[in-house]
């Protein structure tokens, strides 16, 4: 072992971002002396993929009076606070959120831990990282009839979305004396005869160093920035998904983990992948725009592939619980490509932050014949199809209405305002007609968040489980979007950045444990 004390570490984390953070603070707190962050990133890439989120947190939650301390936007004494309606969010509606998204595959330990977890570490954050919360109005509320209803279970978000999270995060750790070593990759992990972990490789300068430490901390995200492990796990077609995120996680913690005998979990099949800007940068996200490329207003609208067919049910379930899913949908589409469409009753209710002037491509028409003439130059294959789907949904919409005029179109809760039962592709909710002019359509494409496959924890302790022994690979912990088995197919959302605290505090604290445990060992 080297003697050289500037290479010797209480605990190293790999990955920068908000599950890494969380973690390194953890670990600092319960009493590891010398920490350090390492990240193959250049330092203006710090962040990982939290940077790109809307900062959206889900937690379980005792509704407002319980959430208005920690927020800043809202003060328990305004008159605004007397306006909003929030109804609490139970262990129960969240563990039922998670299982009834996967199909009852995620590993219900897991799940528990997670939720059980999320009110505490809400609180953590608030309280340790001075994250600047705020109530997400721009996102997961209408204002309607004067008062602000929130829907969908998830409330918190963080002012200046993923942005404000990491810098509070950065903030943090400098001030608790947590060391960061960027265009730093880990090539190894280190361990002992008994397969106990002892410090990591990496490469620092264009040298291999060994660093020494006696647990570490792998918080290096998925493989959704890499085209050849996407196409190996999800199919070819996924080489074309355009990367929402940061274009480092490439597998990294996986590949490490594997070498040392640890066991991979999950839906290898499956990721979180959304509705995205066709003109968004391909291999990338952009760390200005970040989160406003997505585009989650097909809610109020409708989505038509290229030969002018709709495909999914936009108001299957209230955003937060499809845009994770209804990427994929629309990668399956021909060309990889489709268009929401709306019209002048909707439009109004689409959020700037992703919609406005700047932000995207916008296609506008006076006519439905005109904005289909308009999409044909733009490869829209069938514009015959394209007029006759969105006539056939506005018969549908006419014929429930006449059946049902008591339904009421209400965005803020799934007001049940549907089509008639004869067309083929329902719209379940938020059914409205697209008749009034002008018409509006913004062209989207596939774009992917995070991967569901990934590593086996105790969900207790964090603790990566040996492939051999089913045991925790003593040493050795993990958290945020490498954590294996938690998400099927599809997750709510707000549930990432949650789960990166959750298990992130989890592994830090038993990290210190391991590293105090030796010190009495000496001592």
């Amino acid at each position: 072992m080297s003697t050289d004390p500037s290479l010797h570490f209480d605990c190293i984390v790999i990955g920068s971002g908000n599950a890494g953070s969380c973690a390194a603070l953890s670990a600092k707190d319960e009493g590891c002396t010398r920490v350090l962050i390492v990240d193959k990133c250049p330092a203006e890439w710090v962040g990982g993929n939290g940077y790109f989120t809307a900062g959206a947190h889900r937690t379980v939650h005792d509704g407002l009076h319980d959430l208005l301390p920690i927020v800043s936007n809202v003060s328990p004494t305004s008159d605004l606070a007397q306006k909003i309606d929030m109804d609490p969010y139970s262990a129960e509606e969240f563990t039922e959120d998670i299982m009834r998204l996967s199909k009852g595959r995620s590993d219900q330990s897991l799940v528990k831990a997670l939720v059980n977890g999320s009110r505490e570490a809400i609180q953590w954050l608030h309280d340790r990282v001075k994250m600047p919360f705020v109530f997400s109005f721009h996102r997961q509320a209408y204002l309607v009839e004067g008062r602000q209803k929130f829907w969908g279970g998830m409330v918190l978000a963080t002012e200046d979305g993923g942005k404000g999270v990491i810098a509070a995060h950065q903030k943090t750790l400098k001030e608790a004396g947590v060391e960061v070593w960027f265009e730093t990759p880990a090539v190894e992990l280190l361990a002992d005869s008994q397969g106990a972990i002892t410090g990591v490789v990496v490469r620092r300068n264009g040298e291999l160093v060994r660093l020494h430490a006696p647990a570490v901390v792998l918080a290096s995200g998925g493989y959704e920035a890499s085209r050849d492990l996407r196409a190996q796990h999800l199919g070819e077609e996924w080489s074309r998904a355009k990367v929402r995120g940061t274009p480092f996680n490439t597998g990294d913690g996986i590949a490490l983990a594997r070498a040392v005998h640890a066991r991979t979990t999950g839906d290898f099949e499956g990721c979180h992948s959304t509705c995205w800007d066709y003109d968004a940068p391909s291999d990338q996200g952009d760390r200005n725009l970040s989160n406003q490329y997505t585009k989650s207003g097909y809610t109020l609208g409708l989505m038509l592939n290229a030969n002018g067919h709709r495909f999914v049910d936009e108001g299957e379930d209230f955003r937060n619980y499809t845009y994770a899913k209804f990427g994929k949908e629309i990668l399956k589409q021909p060309g990889g490509y489709a268009w929401q469409v709306w019209d002048a009753t909707a439009a109004p209710w689409l959020r700037k932050e992703e919609y406005g002037d700047g932000i995207v491509k916008k296609v506008t028409a006076a006519t439905l014949d005109d904005l289909a003439d308009l999409l044909s130059e733009d490869g829209l294959h069938d514009k015959g199809q394209f007029i006759a789907t969105v006539r056939l949904y506005n018969d549908a919409v006419k014929a429930f209405a006449l059946a049902n005029p008591s339904v009421k179109w209400d965005p803020s809760v799934r007001d049940g305002l549907s089509t008639d039962p004869s067309l083929p592709i329902p719209k379940s909710n938020w059914a409205l007609p697209i008749t009034t002019p002008p018409f509006l359509a913004v062209k989207v494409t596939c774009g992917i968040t995070f991967t569901f496959g990934g590593l086996a924890i105790d969900p207790s302790t964090a603790g990566v489980l040996s492939e051999v022994t089913g045991k925790p690979i003593r040493g050795l912990f993990c958290t945020g979007e490498l954590v294996g088995g938690l998400f099927y197919g599809n997750y709510p959302g707000g549930s990432g950045l949650t789960t990166g605290a959750v298990f992130g505090r989890k592994a830090g604290k038993e990290a210190a444990k391991i590293v105090v445990e030796g010190k009495n060992e000496r001592t």
